[in-house]
């Protein structure tokens, strides 16, 4: 099936390219314009039922009219002398506010993209009075807009509004300002358009630059950024219209991740397959670029389906989460992966195939035997003293490791310097002359068992008892809904909605209260946005310890099927294991202890899962792949673990250096979530290919020797033993990922670029997939 699709591509690429083209715009088109149709904003409504802020979520939709598309802001007006609000001035205002009501927002329509594919968010504005600050410094309006804040389109629908409503006030005399997800959002947004446009920039001429560096072309070094961007436009948008026609709703966050995510393995895979072309080209001058990458992708083919089923299996296994913004990111990240695979084994075969030996102009490797270099060097290191790397790698991670004994979790999301914003300044005013949860209450809402009317006099032990908790600054009255159901009663904290203290105020206290006072007959939930944080870090924590644990059994499973060995997947396990939790230690160093930051972000550790597990694997699977395809060559076998190290290697590091300084630019964000991911992957990548990749792996490899490959790969007749004594020319393959291959390298490690070692004279190996040449038998110089 692999052979059949990569040997298509390399017989008919323009064929091939042209499909792509036309697929891959179209479906980056279509799914650039329905992404955020197909996502839900906010967190609250992937949590399950069970939970009780997703109750009371489910109680203010069906009874108070709230709606999960509908964004509110809190409005700040205030007299621009400063003095204190008369009654005329709250009468105007609250005017001005039922005008703004009235008023028709037009969404401002974006030239460049055609109507077809753009949602119209125009829309008329709900504007309320909310309350007057008890110094009458200020007065607060309730805004409720509906879109996806995420969506340009929306955005654009808050800017006229603001700007409509600024104009407003400003003719009375009054100032104004905003706050809220939305504000916050498109502040936000416009502080970091600049430093974004320019950080975005460096990293694509840093990545341009390592690959010049490493081909010396031009071609080398942009042609897989335009490919992987096409195939991960198509991807994306495979992934939107599924989640369109299933009715399956994407987070927020999603696109996001799914784009790091395909940017990742898709330069990794165009790296695997660039410098085994190059390999081939310079053991077979003879061969023309088509030749060279039919069978170039035949052998690394197999290699990247192995890395990227991996991968599929260990995000499906998402789908067992109750969260679940988890739970719909597992198959959306695996049918983006599949998709890469697709375009991995079909457009860059074709790209190679048209190239050929013009990819690598105007360097001259080509006309060169290649020189060992660093690579070859660190492989003879390695095989020397295998023993004493494998301590200092396990040191190393060992240590960064113990940096997640008492790491915690941070769930507030606020962004480091976040004051400099107009929305996070309306902020701090209101809270100046309010409880700091007054824009964003917390709620309490009772119902009545078997349908009934809640009576309101009865929640008055209630209010008291909850106007009596510490943190609690103020109790609003309660509010009963119009079928006299429901009742709500909003909670104004004295701590910020978005911090810890605010989570342990309402999963405690608060709901105790609740549930101590709640009158017979009746069932109370607290929401708002603390409870429904409060609940999410509840069910994180319950799904990481489900989905961890599953995911690396499956991956153990598929490894083991792939090596058809029992220790090899064991190794490779241990060594992404340790990876990971030296990645997740560090973060916690660095941010918790080091910052004193909260806590690392909730989202990190999924984050890890998804780059250094998954990505780390990849780049074992290479050297894994390769080793094997040495040690089934005649020879000792810490001979060809320093062969397999000196051909992937630069690969390995190519691919690591390319992908740490892309996610490098992520860590100057001000956001302390962005920050966590940028810096904790781009180290989780260098861990993953300098230390685990090209220096643990292979150390333990080499002392292991061929019995890494137990019960399948056997030793060549009349090999020798470590000591490198012996050998028969021919090599018995053990069937493998890649199956049988040439090197390019001779036994020793020094290398003449001949397919299967040795000189042009001497008998090339037969690999023969599970049996050994019956004495007298005659063998072949077939491949």
């Amino acid at each position: 099936m692999i052979r059949a699709l990569t040997g298509f591509s390399t017989r008919s690429p323009w064929k091939v390219i042209a499909l792509w083209a036309v697929l891959g715009i179209a479906l980056t088109i279509l799914g650039q314009a329905f992404v955020f149709r197909a996502s839900q904003p906010g967190t609250g409504g992937f949590l399950p039922e069970r939970y009780d802020s997703a109750a009371a979520l489910k109680v203010a939709e069906r009874h108070f009219g709230a709606r999960p598309d509908v964004e509110p802001l809190t409005v700040l007006v205030a007299r621009r002398d400063g003095a204190a609000l008369t009654a005329a001035d709250e009468r105007g205002i609250d005017g001005r506010a039922a005008a703004l009501s009235r008023r028709w927002i037009t969404m401002p329509r974006d030239e460049k993209t055609p109507p077809a594919l753009t949602e119209d968010h125009s829309q008329r504005p709900r504007v309320t009075p909310a309350l007057t600050s008890p110094d009458r410094e200020l007065r607060l309006l309730s805004v409720e807009l509906k879109g996806n804040p995420a969506d340009p389109g929306v955005q654009s629908t808050y800017r006229a509004f603001r700007d409509q409503a600024r104009a407003e006030f400003e003719v009375a005399g009054l100032r104004t300002g905003f706050t809220g997800g939305l504000a916050s959002t498109v502040d936000d947004q416009d502080a970091e358009k600049t430093r974004s446009m320019v950080v975005g920039f460096v990293m694509v001429g840093v990545i341009v630059l390592l690959h010049v560096l490493v081909f010396r072309s031009v071609l080398a070094a942009l042609l897989p950024l335009v490919a992987v961007t096409v195939i991960g436009g198509a991807a994306m948008g495979t992934v939107v219209i599924g989640a369109l026609l299933s009715g399956i709703r994407l987070a927020p966050s999603t696109p996001g991740l799914i784009n790091v995510v395909l940017v990742g393995i898709g330069v990794d895979y165009f790296l695997f397959l660039l410098f085994r072309f190059r390999e081939q080209l310079r053991s077979h001058p003879e061969q023309s670029g088509r030749e060279a990458a039919a069978v170039v992708a035949g052998r690394v083919g197999t290699a990247i389906t192995s890395a990227a089923l991996t991968i599929v299996a260990a995000f499906a296994t998402l789908g067992v989460a109750t969260f679940g913004q988890f739970r719909v990111l597992g198959p959306a990240i695996a049918v983006s992966v599949l998709v890469m695979l697709l375009g991995s084994l079909t457009l860059l075969p074709a790209l190679l195939a048209v190239c050929g030996r013009r990819m690598f102009w105007p360097s001259r490797s080509l006309d060169r035997p290649a020189r060992g270099g660093a690579a070859a060097r660190t492989g003879a290191w390695t095989v020397r003293r295998p023993a004493a790397l494998v301590l200092v790698c396990v040191a190393v991670l060992g240590a960064l490791a113990a940096g997640t004994a008492g790491m915690r979790m941070d769930y507030g999301g606020r962004a480091a310097g976040e004051e400099r914003t107009a929305a996070a300044r309306t902020a701090a005013e209101i809270a100046e002359h309010l409880p700091a949860g007054v824009s964003d209450p917390a709620g309490v809402f009772v119902t009545a068992v078997g349908g009934g009317r809640v009576d309101t006099a009865g929640l008055d032990g209630m209010v008291r008892a909850l106007g009596t908790v510490d943190g609690v600054g103020q109790v609003a009255p309660p509010v009963l809904s119009r079928d006299g159901r429901a009742a709500r009663i909003d909670l104004f904290l004295d701590a910020d909605p978005l911090g810890q203290e605010a989570r342990d105020l309402v999963s405690g206290p608060v709901r105790d209260a609740v549930a101590a006072h709640r009158p017979p007959g009746t069932e109370a939930h607290v929401g708002g946005t603390a409870a429904v944080f409060a609940d999410v870090a509840v069910a994180v924590g319950k799904d990481l310890k489900v989905v961890f644990p599953v995911a690396a059994a499956l991956i153990a499973v598929i490894l083991f099927l792939l090596l058809r060995s029992l220790l090899a997947p064991v190794v490779l396990m241990l060594a992404v294991g340790l990876g990971f939790a030296a990645t997740l230690g560090a973060s916690a160093l660095v941010f918790q202890h080091g910052l004193g930051r909260p806590g690392v972000d909730f989202t990190l550790p999924l984050v890890l899962f998804l780059f250094v597990v998954a990505l780390g694997t990849d780049y074992n699977i290479l050297v894994t792949d390769r080793i094997r395809e040495e040690m089934a060559r005649p020879g000792p076998a810490r001979a060809a673990v320093a062969r397999a190290v000196r051909h992937t290697a630069p690969a390995i590091a190519s691919a690591g250096l390319v992908l740490a300084a892309s996610f490098a630019g992520l860590a100057v964000n001000p956001a302390p979530a962005t920050q966590q991911v940028g810096f904790a992957t781009a180290l989780g990548i260098l861990l993953s290919a300098f230390v685990l990749s090209i220096a643990l792996v292979p150390a333990l490899a080499a002392l292991l020797g061929r019995s890494l490959w137990w019960p399948v790969l056997r030793r060549p007749v009349g090999d020798e033993d470590a000591t490198g004594h012996g050998g028969s020319p021919y090599g018995v393959s053990g069937g493998g990922v890649s199956g049988a291959g040439g090197s390019g390298v001779d036994v020793s490690g020094a290398g003449h670029g001949y397919p299967y070692g040795g000189t042009p004279t001497e008998p090339r190996p037969v690999p023969l997939p599970h049996a050994l040449p019956r004495p007298g038998e005659r063998t072949t110089g077939a491949r």
